[in-house]
């Protein structure tokens, strides 16, 4: 049995806790802070850091390539959400914009971009859906106050069973398919399901079209994790791109402050 094999109920539980920590603070706070703090690699960062330990540099920087195909379809997730969500109902809202992002995955993928075209890609596409669905940021609602008892287990369920399964199937699909697995959009999906039953789809919209420009951010950082992973090292690679996403949103919200009334 390998040492990840062995230690998979440890990353599982510690995958969970990070989510479960950062997920109290994104349902204290408004749209704008909840979606810098849901776009952070809170889900990501701990399957990259998993992978770390069984796989050498060269799988690291194939897996960041990889999640960098899911990171630009984030783009066609959080405008179809945001779209539907006006008017339907979460299940329809969420499935429907599910059923895109995989879609458009696999086109994505089925083109085997290179770094530089998909950091271009990522860019350019969450640049304009920010564009996009600026008109539905606007709204400010209030889920009520206090957590649900089942959304915090359940999220962090969610991730951490996203951890167990690309552990596992890690050696089996190949760095690329790894990191896409790693990039599953978890968080917003919890997200989503949460605030759209307590605070409505387009309280939850708000939420949701407010990560586009935190989700350029994470996109850049893989870009680092890519480029960095096999001259520097594994942990520098992915400590240079947590520290890129952390710098990104924090430049956002003080912008946001800045242009505030």
């Amino acid at each position: 049995m390998s040492t990840g094999l062995a230690l998979l109920p440890l990353k599982m539980a510690l995958a969970a806790s990070v989510v479960v920590g950062c997920s109290m603070l994104a349902e204290r706070s408004g749209p704008l802070v909840a979606a810098m703090i849901a776009t952070l690699p809170i889900s990501l960062g701990p399957v990259l850091a998993f992978l770390a330990l069984d796989h050498g540099p060269v799988f690291i920087a194939d897996a960041a390539l990889g999640t960098m195909n899911s990171n630009v379809t984030h783009a066609s997730f959080v405008l179809s959400y945001v779209l539907l969500a006006q008017r339907h109902g979460v299940a329809v809202s969420l499935g429907s914009a599910l059923a895109i992002w995989t879609v458009l995955l696999l086109f994505i993928r089925s083109l085997a971009l290179s770094v530089l075209p998909l950091a271009v890609a990522n860019v350019l596409a969450l640049l304009v859906v920010h564009q996009l669905v600026r008109p539905y940021l606007r709204v400010r609602a209030r889920p009520p106050a206090g957590i649900s008892r089942y959304a915090i287990p359940t999220r962090a369920a969610c991730v951490a069973a996203l951890v167990g399964i690309v552990t596992g199937l890690s050696a089996r699909v190949g760095p690329q398919w790894s990191g896409i697995l790693a990039g599953l959009p978890i968080i917003l999906s919890s997200l989503i399901i949460i605030l759209h039953m307590r605070a409505g789809g387009p309280a939850a919209a708000a939420v949701i079209g407010s990560s586009a420009l935190g989700l350029l951010g994470g996109g850049l950082g893989l870009a680092a994790v890519h480029l960095a992973a096999v001259p520097w090292g594994s942990w520098t690679a992915l400590g240079l791109g947590l520290a890129i996403a952390v710098l990104w949103n924090l430049i956002l919200l003080g912008l946001s402050r800045r242009a505030a009334p």
